[in-house]
């Protein structure tokens, strides 16, 4: 039997290692394994988040009216709709972004956080003319919980302003117990989160709806309306309405699509980024502005790009994110002033001598001219981009998804400076021409004219 205190011999080593020794080495390869392991917890172990802050937010009766208060302090809604392009728009002095849905919302109230804006946060409350039927007791309960359970995700987010029970409910609708629905919707908000407003939103103002509202919604805390070219006599509406309570803009912008001059084959004309800046300008100023006792603010529409009708017709911005002559009128009117590079502006479109709104009829095959008059405020080169599209026939309602149209290839030959000779798609049908008329620096002016081919 070997001693206890025989040193330890490797076979292939010459390295003596004696029991003692041996135990030191042990006890040493332990401490050190433990001390290891603890400090790979520590580094995975995730930093004990501070709880979320919610602001309170309110409306208070004044002398004059109502005045929304965000800690306490006067806050009138200087906001667009629209997920996109944070960072303009609180820079250009807007102070507010609406959705229409909880989709990404952790994200979108996040990024409203970083760059000091608030969130009107729409919840998924689907109308009737989706195909919901309100006297479904069972459908109705299950939206609740859904929407109860995006209530309690997200109330407690700094970033939150108020929220918005569903969109335009009363668009083509004629089930009245939608606004029962609406109501046990804003009392549960009103019972997990005392710190923000509920609100519906909707598609105009008639009194009708107004006395349904007040009669079987008494929870919500103001009314949103969504308005285009009635902006400018909105304040009037509401009263001939019946509501004497605090209301806000949700939606506003160009001529809406249906309320239009049309051409002889029903095709709706767009006004160009131009014409746009004037209209916003006048209607904010008549429809928001003007009203100071019950009108808490506005959001803009659209604080991005869409295709609805055509691609050009609600989005502030192209698809490639420029910019256009609405977004420096709404600088202005945000922040008291217009932004030092000027978008361009345009004077005129016209094909074949024609404008947009004189229906234009051009034969199959044929060559015609077209021309846009534009010029840049800061005398910035221009450049032209031309797009022939199809006009949409697969639309929606109420801002539904649309698809845009394939772009029809176009044969055309520049004669300089805005001005195009082009050739007459061989297909008979509706089609539009647009022009892109950009400064190099990010700024767009938009016009198209619809036409119909023989």
């Amino acid at each position: 039997m070997k001693s206890l205190n025989a040193p330890f011999k490797h076979p292939h080593f010459k390295l003596q290692v004696y029991p003692d020794d041996m135990q030191k080495i042990i006890y040493g390869i332990v401490a050190l394994c433990l001390s290891l392991g603890s400090n790979a917890a520590a580094a995975n172990k995730t930093p004990h988040a501070e709880p979320l802050q919610p602001i309170k937010v309110e409306v208070k009766k004044t002398e004059k009216g109502f005045q929304l208060l965000r800690d306490g302090k006067p806050y009138f809604i200087k906001g667009a709709g629209g997920t996109s392009y944070f960072h303009r728009l609180a820079a250009y002095g807007g102070n507010s972004i609406r959705t229409w849905s909880t989709n990404n919302a952790k994200s979108i109230l996040d990024s409203a956080q970083k760059n000091g804006l608030t969130v009107m946060m729409g919840l998924p409350v689907t109308p009737e003319r989706h195909g919901f039927n309100y006297d479904d007791s069972v459908a109705v309960k299950k939206q609740f919980d859904r929407v109860k359970a995006e209530v309690l995700k997200y109330k407690d987010h700094p970033a939150l302003l108020s929220w918005g029970i569903g969109n335009e409910l009363n668009l083509s609708y004629k089930n009245p117990k939608v606004w029962l629905a609406v109501n046990d919707i804003a009392k549960m908000i009103h019972e997990v989160d005392p710190n923000h407003l509920a609100t519906t939103v909707l598609a105009g103002i008639n009194k009708k709806e107004i006395d349904q509202i007040k009669a079987t919604a008494p929870a919500l805390d103001i009314l949103a309306i969504n308005t285009y070219a009635d902006l400018a006599i909105l304040p009037a509406k509401v009263k001939i309405a019946g509501w004497n309570g605090p209301y806000i803009v949700t939606e506003w912008g160009p001529t809406g699509h249906w309320e239009g001059l049309q051409t002889a084959w029903n095709a709706p004309v767009e006004e160009t980024s131009t014409e746009k800046a004037a209209v916003y300008r006048s209607r904010y100023n008549y429809g928001v502005e003007q009203d100071q006792a019950n009108c808490l603010g506005s959001y803009v529409f659209l604080w991005g790009q869409k295709q609805e009708r055509t691609p050009t017709w609600y989005g502030l911005f192209t698809a490639k994110g420029e910019e256009s002559e609405v977004i420096d009128v709404m600088q202005y009117l945000w922040s008291g002033a217009f932004p030092a590079n000027r978008a361009p502006h345009i004077y005129g479109f016209t094909l074949n001598s024609q404008r947009a709104n004189q229906s234009v009829y051009v034969k199959s095959g044929a060559v015609y001219n077209a021309e846009v008059d534009a010029f840049d405020p800061d005398n910035d080169a221009l450049t032209y981009r031309w797009e022939l599209l199809p006009e949409a026939t697969k639309v929606g309602e109420g801002g539904d998804h649309e698809d845009k149209p394939e772009t029809v290839k176009m044969t055309f030959k520049g004669l300089g400076k805005g001005k195009i000779s082009i050739t007459a798609p061989t297909a008979s049908g509706a089609y539009r021409l647009f022009v892109y008329v950009a400064d190099g620096k990010n700024k767009v002016a938009t016009a198209n004219i619809p036409f119909y081919v023989k």
